[in-house]
């Protein structure tokens, strides 16, 4: 029987990094950077005005009081946008707004708030000191500097960085293409009306999600009946252009294990030893990695959690690719099978974690309301309240 971190090694070990991509800086959110980012400008790329104003000398409202206001004629009106080089001469204003460039021979901006927002002549109620309100060229980012490095998530700021650089491309590292597949002849589709022995297929609704969640994209989430011809030919016709395909049911011991039975010379089929989860399967199918997990649905995604979610992240470049591990303190005494590491679904509160829901590996109404996993080592059959014990954190 295989241990459960020899199979994270082996999923590990197939899940490849696609090469980078130049992609529009719209496409890039939540992607990776394959590579540094270099300024190619300053920003601010001009003197500008952070307030709406009037552009000075300093010197000529140095004693601008309320009491001994000063009054200087505006020749100018500077809005934002305005192209054309301006001088400013002394003993002169000119009218300006945020983000217009500061006319040469300003020193300072007055806010408006501290005039009469005259249009001839404005009254100054307040002195300035040199270079207030006015944003230096170059003071935020100097062209040459590298401003995102390779490596880093590009957020919404990075974007908004981006795009006042000029650039409208960034170099990623593309998100993973998946396929998630699920097999029963059981199945059908959620909104169908049932028939007598048929269910909803939940697995694929719910590993595609988790899927997403973790950063891939979907291409296709298709169902195949429990007959080989069938699932092999669902297989040949969605499994194109993508990096990853996951199938779910159809690898336990019991007939019509259909993925099994399809995929037995492309596939390694074991058993690890962990509670929920123990069948598993991993190979390559013509040049694609596939990994086939259970098809009980706690089963399912606990199987994802431990062995395809990081690889699956670190694949796309992601700096932090493992769900947050910390210790808690449980509030309930648990038992847990001799030689198997178990993952309980539980609910973190603070410091404590209750497990939540019986271990049974078809409750899927106590999977959802979970927001942990407890995770109970190979060695430990019972473990006592009040004992601290390591919690994935799935919030």
């Amino acid at each position: 029987m295989r241990t459960v971190e020899e199979h994270q090694r082996i999923v590990a070990g197939l899940i490849k990094a696609r090469d980078p991509q130049c992609v529009p800086i719209a496409d890039a959110l939540g992607l990776v950077l394959a590579s540094d980012v270099v300024a190619p400008l300053s920003l601010p790329g001009f003197d500008n005005s952070a307030m709406d104003g009037y552009a000075v000398v300093a010197e000529d409202i140095a004693g601008a009081t309320a009491d001994t206001p000063v009054l200087l004629p505006v020749a100018e009106d500077i809005p934002a946008g305005r192209t054309d080089a301006l001088t400013l001469k002394a003993g002169t204003a000119h009218r300006i707004m945020t983000g217009a460039p500061v006319p040469a021979g300003a020193t300072a901006v007055i806010p408006v708030e501290a005039t009469d927002g005259a249009t001839d002549t404005v009254t100054i109620r307040a002195a300035a000191r040199p270079g207030q309100h006015i944003r230096r060229a170059g003071e935020d980012v100097t062209a040459g500097t590298t401003v995102l490095h390779a490596g880093q998530m590009v957020t919404p700021a990075a974007l908004g960085l981006a795009a006042a650089l000029g650039l409208s491309e960034l170099t990623v590292i593309p998100p993973q293409r998946v396929m998630v597949m699920s097999t029963g002849t059981e199945l059908v589709k959620p909104g169908t009306p049932l028939q007598p022995g048929q269910i909803y297929e939940s697995n694929a609704v719910m590993l595609s999600a988790a899927v997403r969640d973790a950063g891939a994209q979907v291409i296709s989430s298709p169902m195949s009946h429990d007959d080989v011809d069938n699932f092999r030919a669902v297989l040949a016709e969605h499994a194109r252009d993508i990096d990853l395909i996951i199938t779910t049911g159809g690898v336990s011991a019991g007939a019509y294990e259909v993925v099994k039975d399809a995929l037995a010379k492309q596939v390694d089929f074991v058993k690890v030893a962990m509670q929920p989860g123990m069948p598993q399967g991993s190979g390559v199918v013509g040049t694609t990695p596939i990994i086939t997990l259970p098809g009980n649905p706690v089963s399912a995604l606990v199987s994802f959690e431990v062995f395809v979610r990081a690889p699956l992240r670190a694949a796309m470049g992601h700096p932090e690719p493992e769900r947050p591990k910390l210790t808690a303190t449980l509030t309930e005494p648990l038992t847990s099978p001799a030689g198997k590491r178990q993952f309980r679904r539980g609910v973190l509160t603070g410091d404590t974690v209750t497990s939540y829901g019986p271990p049974a590996s078809h409750h899927l109404r106590w999977l959802a309301s979970a927001n942990c996993l407890l995770e109970i080592g190979e060695d430990v059959t019972e473990v006592p309240a009040g004992t601290s014990v390591q919690v994935w954190d799935l919030s």
